[in-house]
């Protein structure tokens, strides 16, 4: 794999329950090379953001753990980890979709959209030492050749696009994305990361639509915290500060 560090050493599973589980009873057990991939083609016990299973078909997807060594990372300033790995989703689903042709976006906390279908996903679970991280996993889910979806009627692949992708290939290629984001974070170039976050967030400065308390409201996004709480403009220009679970955009 051509990476410093991201992907230099693979474990792969042939079936697990879920990789972001197995990599934090690993971290428990035994030090962890930083940068270590763990990837398998049938996660049989994916897991979302909000308790929610995330279910792939054998084969067919992209399902992994990333393992870091976060310990200079401020518990405070944690979204950062969320922010490379959605910027490199972003990279990955760019590099095989023309962005002319599909509107690729990131939506807060944790989704990746194509043409507002979700495409991919992300959840990280950190262990902390103090007020900093100590290690980061970061899980990563993203749809390439399932074309079938029970139940789920807001899913979208790249085999739903017409296109048929090599499962190692995609991991190679997001391994070089998330170093290059993850290498901004190290030497702290925290604008760079924050001016493509923006530019890629879907509803970012437009009026959307949100669900709130059961209460549908229009507002827009004015910022995404460091700590990952996000805030919201009225149209009186009042702001509304909000964190994961209390909110719902609605399509």
């Amino acid at each position: 794999m051509e990476t410093l560090f991201i992907g230099s050493n693979c474990i792969f599973l042939t079936e697990i329950d879920s990789t972001n589980s197995y990599a934090i009873e690993l971290l428990k057990n035994v030090n962890i090379i930083d940068g270590t991939i763990i990837h398998t083609h049938h996660q049989t016990k994916g897991r979302g953001q909000r308790g929610n299973a995330w279910v792939t078909e054998k084969a067919s997807n992209l399902t992994l753990s990333v393992v870091l060594n976060t310990h200079n990372i401020q518990a405070n300033k944690q979204f950062y980890l969320s922010k490379c790995a959605a910027l490199a989703c972003y990279d990955l689903m760019a590099h095989y979709l023309n962005k002319s042709q599909y509107d690729i976006k990131i939506k807060w906390p944790n989704d990746i959209l194509v043409n507002k279908k979700k495409i991919g996903g992300i959840l990280i679970e950190n262990i902390y030492k103090g007020e900093n991280l100590k290690n980061s996993v970061i899980g990563v889910g993203i749809n390439l050749n399932q074309k079938h979806f029970e139940n789920v009627n807001n899913a979208t692949s790249l085999a739903q696009l017409g296109y048929e992708i090599n499962l190692n290939l995609a991991l190679e290629q997001f391994c070089k994305y998330f170093e290059k984001y993850i290498l901004l974070l190290r030497q702290n170039k925290l604008n760079v990361i924050n001016e493509l976050y923006f530019n890629n967030l879907y509803g970012y400065k437009a009026l959307h639509s949100f669900k709130i308390n059961n209460v549908i409201k229009q507002l827009k996004i004015d910022t995404v915290y460091e700590n990952g709480k996000i805030a919201l403009l009225d149209e009186n220009g009042l702001l509304f500060v909000f964190e994961n679970k209390e909110i719902q955009f609605v399509f």
